[in-house]
């Protein structure tokens, strides 16, 4: 067995077994931590497939924002989770349904996968620029030049989708006080001020 062999089989066993001891943590803190630690052992295999720009992306944007960001909501916020365990059991059944189901698509996509006799000739015969090339530099082409329309696009698409989740949740309590910018700046100052002529010995 080479190193690469080894590396691969320790991240593979290591993300399954994160995955599920994130899922059947009782603590939600480590449930937290057992997902960074499944990015992890995916960034490795992405290195692994010479994929080291998407693992490195993997690293920053999700175990350096979303998992810290899951974490500090998860510590921060007094969620009763043994509450929310109790509402889960009642869908238990319909879930485990849906899982077998999954699992026997899973089994029937699966079960006729056959390689393609194609598939090796395009790849001996893939032009020397996608060979030599970093594997930065042909995601940047692919990104930014072959499918820029469609990238542009799929960023539109998030982008409303994020408005529309502010408007959604967005809620105006009329207990609450709020900065009214144009109201300060258009006040009278001989009507936000008033002078008082404290004697002496006296209060106010």
């Amino acid at each position: 067995m080479t190193p690469a062999d080894f590396a691969f089989y320790l991240f593979a066993t290591a993300v399954v077994a994160a995955g599920l001891f994130t899922v059947i943590a009782r603590n939600p803190v480590h449930s937290v931590l057992w997902l960074i630690l499944a990015f992890l052992s995916s960034a490795g295999l992405f290195v692994l497939l010479g994929a080291e720009f998407v693992a490195m992306l993997l690293i920053i944007v999700y175990v350096g924002a979303v998992a810290v960001l899951f974490l500090f909501v998860v510590m921060m916020l007094d969620v009763d989770f043994a509450e929310l365990k109790a509402e889960m059991a009642k869908y238990m059944p319909l879930a485990l349904l849906i899982g077998v189901v999954i699992l026997m698509q899973l089994g029937i996509a699966f079960g006729v996968w056959q390689s393609s006799p194609i598939a090796e000739q395009n790849l001996a015969a893939r032009p020397e620029d996608f060979t030599n090339a970093a594997n930065t530099n042909l995601l940047g082409q692919l990104i930014y030049d072959d499918y820029l329309l469609l990238f542009q696009l799929a960023g539109l698409i998030l982008l409303v989708a994020m408005i529309g989740a502010i408007v959604l949740t967005l809620r105006h309590r009329a207990d609450v006080k709020r900065q009214n910018i144009v109201a300060q700046i258009m006040r009278d100052p001989s009507k936000a001020m008033e002078l008082k002529d404290v004697k002496p010995g006296q209060g106010l």
